[in-house]
């Protein structure tokens, strides 16, 4: 009986250790692996397996504030998806895109060994924090765990953030820091979140994986990342449609109902439950004024035929 009990646990140890072994040895999840981590995604895939939420939805989270956001979220159960107190290179330019992920580590001379040897045999070039560069698609952020360094903890300077620029004609979001500010900030589009900027070059640090699940916020590869001045909410690519559309109406009820406390209507018609009354007289503002619709008529109505008003 204790044999036999010795034995399975044998097992497991050895089972474990080939698992991690054989994680160690992966860069990058495959494409098997993002499409299990990400079931509830049932649209299009980027060919790593990313979900590849469409351009013009992404176009459109520009205009959604990130209280609207995070808030839809919580209603969700989504409570860990917002990451505020940045350093903004840009505090007027707003990011949109799918997550690249990238995991940072402290420099342990075994693992980073082993990661620079598959990466080699990989063909990759350079040195580890620009290895992502190389993988990103248009609309793509990189978005990186540096687990907060600043000092020595800069994943790119201005010759690597122009190389990102032109791949993914997007910005970065950094849990680390980054050096060359002047000459990034001249990088017309690029933006940059950090939590600080230093004139030290990198050290002390490994690559731990890309295309994994990263924190402060919980990220997974693909989700959408929407960057403004205020923070960053990085949004499951599952939610990302219904969340648009619930925070496009909000806001479109919002002028709505501002518009008519203007004109004489009482905070009672327009803060509690629509009667069939401001109803109708909200159809009939939506008819008047067709250019303050971020999206199409037919998708509005078909929305509000499923929610509560």
């Amino acid at each position: 009986m204790v044999d036999n009990r010795m034995r399975k646990i044998s097992f497991a140890i050895g089972f474990a250790l080939m698992l991690c072994v054989s994680f160690a040895q992966q860069i990058t999840l495959t494409k098997e692996q993002i499409i299990a981590n990400t079931p509830e995604w049932k649209g299009e895939r980027l060919p790593d397996g990313r979900p590849n939420v469409p351009d013009k939805i992404l176009q459109r989270l520009k205009n959604v504030s990130l209280e609207e956001r995070c808030g839809i979220l919580r209603n969700n159960g989504y409570n860990n998806q917002f990451e505020g107190d940045w350093t903004v290179l840009k505090s007027e330019v707003v990011v949109v895109g799918r997550a690249l992920t990238v995991q940072y580590l402290p420099k342990r001379p075994d693992f980073d060994k082993l990661i620079r040897e598959k990466g080699k045999a990989e063909g990759r070039i350079g040195n580890f924090n620009s290895w992502p560069k190389d993988m990103l698609k248009p609309g793509d952020i990189y978005v990186a765990d540096g687990y907060g360094k600043i000092a020595d903890g800069t994943l790119i300077g201005d010759n690597l953030g122009n190389s990102i620029y032109a791949k993914s004609k997007n910005g970065v979001v950094f849990y680390g820091s980054l050096r060359d500010a002047e000459g990034l900030k001249k990088i017309e589009g690029f933006n940059a979140w950090v939590k600080g900027i230093d004139p030290s070059y990198i050290q002390e640090m490994m690559l731990g994986g890309i295309n994994v699940p990263i924190r402060r916020a919980t990220v997974l590869p693909g989700d959408v990342v929407l960057a403004k001045k205020n923070g960053v909410v990085f949004i499951p690519a599952h939610l990302v449609e219904d969340l648009l559309l619930n925070a496009e109406f909000i806001a479109l009820r919002d002028q709505f109902g501002h518009q008519r406390l203007r004109e004489g209507n009482t905070p009672g018609q327009i803060d509690q439950q629509w009667n069939d009354e401001i109803k109708r007289d909200f159809l009939s503002w939506l008819d008047q004024n067709p250019g303050k619709l971020p999206m199409g008529r037919q998708e509005l109505d078909d929305y509000m035929k499923k929610r509560t008003w």
